[in-house]
C-alpha cells in the first residue's frame, strides 16, 4: 500500500522525504524542491549536506551503520522495473537506502520483483520511525550549517584543471573541475555499464566527498548519455569501501534487449549493496 510522500526535512535546495512507496523503512529520498534550479555549487553543497545528515539520522535511528544511492537520470522505469525504485516524479530525486545488519527486509529483495509485486513497509511502521528521523535530521541540520557555510565561504572561484583517464568513450568534463577516473568493471551489468570515480580518494577523517567532485560526477554521468545508443542511465553507489567512492552507471533506451538493472543485482562483487 502507497502512503503519501512525506516531507521529514527541506534544506536550501533539497529536501528530505519519506518516498511514496518505502521498499522498507530505511529508504528515504534527496529530492529537489525545484526542478528549475541549477546543478551549482551551492545546489551540490547543499546536496552533500542532506545526504549527510540522512546518513546520521539513518544511524541513530534504525542503527544503519551504511548507505547506498541510487537514481536515475533522463530514464523513468517502466513496466517491471526490475531493479529500479518506482518513479516518484520528474524533479531530479535520489533513493537512500540505509543499511542495517537486523533488517527485516534489503531494498535488493524488493527491487528484484516487477514493481507490483513488491510489499512496501506499512504506513504505521513508518510513521514509528519517521518522529525521531524528523527530529534529528532537524538536529543534524543546525549542528552542521555552520561548518557547512564555512566550507562554501572557503571554496576556490575555480579548481585544477581536470582531466579524465579513459577506457571507455570520453564523458565531457568541465575543466575547472576536479580530475575523474572513468572505467569499464570487470563483469559488466549490460554494454554500458561504465565505473566513476574521483581520481583523488577523499582523505582518512576528512570531509569526504567535495561539492567539486560532485560537480565533476554528475558532468560524467550527462556525458555518458550521449553514446550511441544510450538515452538515459541507472545510477548506483555503493557504500564507499577501501578503494573510494564508486558510481555504477548503466546506459538505458526503451529498446533495451536485457535489462542491466537485473543483471547489477545479480553481480557479487557489487549486489551487496542492495541485497
Amino acid at each position: 500500500m502507497n502512503v503519501s510522500r512525506r516531507l521529514l526535512f527541506a534544506s536550501a535546495f533539497w529536501e528530505g522525504a519519506r518516498p511514496r512507496t518505502a521498499l522498507n523503512a530505511g529508504h528515504l529520498l534527496i529530492r529537489l524542491t525545484n526542478p528549475a534550479i541549477a546543478f551549482d555549487l551551492r545546489s551540490a553543497t547543499d546536496w552533500l549536506h542532506c545526504h549527510s545528515i540522512a546518513r546520521q539520522a539513518l544511524a541513530e535511528v534504525l542503527g544503519a551503520s551504511r548507505c547506498t544511492v541510487v537514481f536515475a537520470h533522463r530514464w523513468h522505469p517502466i513496466g517491471a522495473a526490475i531493479g529500479e525504485p518506482e518513479v516518484e516524479s520528474s524533479t531530479p530525486t535520489f533513493h537512500v537506502f540505509g543499511r542495517w545488519d537486523a533488517e527485516p527486509v534489503t531494498p535488493g529483495e524488493q527491487l528484484r520483483l516487477p514493481a507490483q509485486r513488491r510489499v512496501p513497509a506499512g504506513a504505521e511502521e513508518l510513521k514509528d520511525y519517521d518522529g525521531g528521523l524528523r527530529a534529528a535530521l532537524r538536529r543534524l541540520s543546525v549542528e552542521q550549517q555552520g561548518a557547512a557555510r564555512r566550507q562554501f565561504a572557503a571554496m576556490p572561484a575555480s579548481g585544477t584543471a581536470a582531466k579524465c583517464h579513459l577506457e571507455d568513450p570520453a564523458p565531457r568534463v568541465d575543466p575547472t573541475l576536479p580530475e575523474l577516473v572513468t572505467r569499464a568493471p570487470q563483469v559488466r551489468a549490460g554494454a554500458h555499464h561504465t565505473i566513476l570515480s574521483p581520481a583523488l580518494p577523499p582523505a582518512p577523517g576528512g570531509p569526504g566527498l567535495t561539492p567539486g567532485q560532485l560537480l565533476a560526477l554528475a558532468g560524467a554521468v550527462q556525458g555518458l548519455t550521449e553514446r550511441p545508443g544510450v538515452t538515459g542511465l541507472s545510477g548506483v553507489v555503493p557504500e564507499p569501501g577501501p578503494g573510494g567512492l564508486e558510481v555504477h552507471a548503466m546506459g538505458r533506451s526503451a529498446g533495451e534487449s536485457v535489462n542491466p538493472m537485473q543483471e547489477f543485482l545479480d553481480l557479487p562483487k557489487v549486489s551487496q549493496a542492495l541485497l
